[in-house]
Formats: structure tokens, sequence, C-alpha cells
């Protein structure tokens, strides 16, 4: 199965929270597993927020890291192309999404994932809307 996944959803594999233990299901069961090139960014920027808040150890956001560029490197870094930024308008024009969030949508589109995880509710809406198959780890 062709997973694509957004940073909310992978940043639980590198600090336990609610849908971590989903998270891991869903990954054992992927066969091919992608992300928008902005992903890296997004999760370094949260480790590094819960660093500065003193809710993860230094070694801890060190270890987190380790994990992150280990699973890149044995995953598919799905790229911003002219077919994704046109993607991307269509869905901005019939979703309420945030740029970076539209990003991943789109890419996943693109690759034509088989699924579609996200941890964002509006993400998860603009997904299915789309005909993007979607697991939402949110609460």
């Amino acid at each position: 199965m062709k997973v694509a996944i957004d940073s909310s959803s992978l940043a639980k594999r590198y600090a336990q929270e609610p849908g971590s233990d989903k998270l891991d299901r869903i990954l054992q069961d992927a066969s091919e597993l992608a992300f928008c090139v902005i992903l890296v960014p997004e999760i370094v920027s949260g480790l590094n927020r819960r660093l500065r808040d003193r809710a993860l150890s230094i070694g801890g956001y060190r270890a987190a890291k380790r994990q992150l560029l280990a699973d890149v490197h044995d995953s598919t870094v799905l790229q911003i192309t002219p077919s994704v930024v046109s993607r991307s308008v269509r869905l901005l024009e019939n979703n309420i999404l945030r740029t970076l969030d539209v990003l991943h949508v789109a890419c996943a589109l693109e690759w034509e994932a088989d699924l579609f995880v996200t941890s964002d509710r509006r993400q998860s809406i603009a997904a299915m809307k789309s005909g993007l198959p979607t697991e939402y780890l949110g609460q």
C-alpha cells in the first residue's frame, strides 16, 4: 500500500501522542511511504519548539531527529512541481486550508497514494473531497 503522510501525523512517530499506536500499525502495512519535501523542516521546527519549551531533552531531540532522518532515507520525497502547484490552487479554491497544508494533500494526489494519513481535520476533509482515501489520526 502506497502511504502518503503529512507532518502532523509523522510527528507522532517521534513523540508519543494520541494516534501514535495507530500510526505504527499503518506504517507496518505500508509498502511505500512518501511525503512532501516540506515535511522534514516542519517536524524539525516542532521538535525545536518542544526543546525550547523543555518538553523534550537535548538527548530526546537528537534521537528523534536521527530517527526522522533514517525514516526519510527509506521514503519517497515528493517535490513541489508545477502540477502540484496547480492542484494546490484548485484545492485552495474549494477548501479551507493553509498554504503548507495544501501542499501535503496535492503531493499525495499527484503521487496517487492509496492512503493519505493526517492529523489535521481540514486536510482530512479536503483530501476526502478530492477522492483521496484518508486516515484521520486527530482527536
